[in-house]
């Protein structure tokens, strides 16, 4: 490989950062100016040779760096630069909402339950008062790139019956979403850890940062639907465009994750 690692040495040992840290900065740097998405880094021993620390702080380096979404590892490659991703609209036009755009959503499971306590709330209903649920992951250039669950209340989808199988359930409940006219939409977004279902579906570990974007529906006066997406942080940056949609855009190796508004 043409593209070696050079750095102009360690932060002194002064620093209150911890070694690793002090390493993942210089690897930013180097990443940013030496490397492109896709490249195959050199391997650990010669990593830790070229900058004078053992494998364990190399390694501690690197973890955080993957964390970051900066660094991805395949078994039988190596470590890679990671590539920026294609940007996701979280919020469709009124034509492609919940769902029905370009974008590739896959039903996992529907039901019929009670909601979380601050969900049930917003809906205007009793802790205790079944709704409807359905939870799907989405797909993005053959990638799980979040997960979402929908809580629609009986009155705004009373004639969903009871008995239908998961996909047949959920996609009536689509279905009824798809027609209502809304009075409004409203969302927040924090940051949250997957839980171990969001972290399945995912394919990463139970604890990974991620997105977390409540929506809530309007429509005749009252909420009529809450859904709850993640979208995972190490490869995700939300942005607000002129539109008022939210976009889901892709984060650049040199870049941390981040919540920002465009101008």
């Amino acid at each position: 490989m043409g593209t070696t690692l050079v750095a102009n040495g360690p932060a002194a040992d002064t620093a209150p950062e911890p070694k690793y840290w002090q390493l993942r900065t210089v690897l930013v740097r180097a990443l940013d100016t030496e490397f492109h998405a896709g490249e195959v880094l050199p391997n650990e021993r010669d990593l830790s040779a070229r900058f004078g620390v053992a494998r364990a702080t190399l390694r501690q380096a690197l973890d955080q760096l993957e964390l970051e979404g900066r660094l991805v590892r395949r078994r039988g490659i190596g470590t890679l630069v990671a590539a920026p991703r294609m940007g996701v609209p979280v919020v469709e036009s009124t034509d492609h909402r919940f769902g029905t755009g370009r974008d590739s959503w896959r039903i996992v499971e529907a039901g019929f339950a009670p909601a979380p306590a601050a969900v049930a709330a917003a809906l205007g209903v009793e802790a205790d008062a079944p709704v409807h649920t359905v939870r799907r992951l989405r797909m993005m250039q053959g990638q799980a790139i979040g997960t979402e669950i929908l809580y629609v209340p009986e009155a705004t989808a009373p004639h969903v019956p009871g008995f239908l199988a998961d996909s047949s359930r959920a996609r009536s409940v689509l279905r009824t979403l798809q027609r209502l006219e809304l009075d409004g939409e409203s969302r927040a977004v924090e940051l949250g850890v997957a839980e171990e279902e969001q972290a399945r579906l995912l394919e990463r570990p139970p604890g990974i940062p991620v997105l977390v974007v409540t929506a809530r529906y309007r429509a005749e006066g009252r909420v009529a639907a809450v859904g709850v997406s993640t979208y995972r942080a190490d490869t995700c940056r939300l942005t607000f465009g002129e539109s008022g949609l939210v976009e889901v855009a892709p984060v650049v190796a040199a870049a941390p994750a981040e919540v920002r508004a465009a101008s």
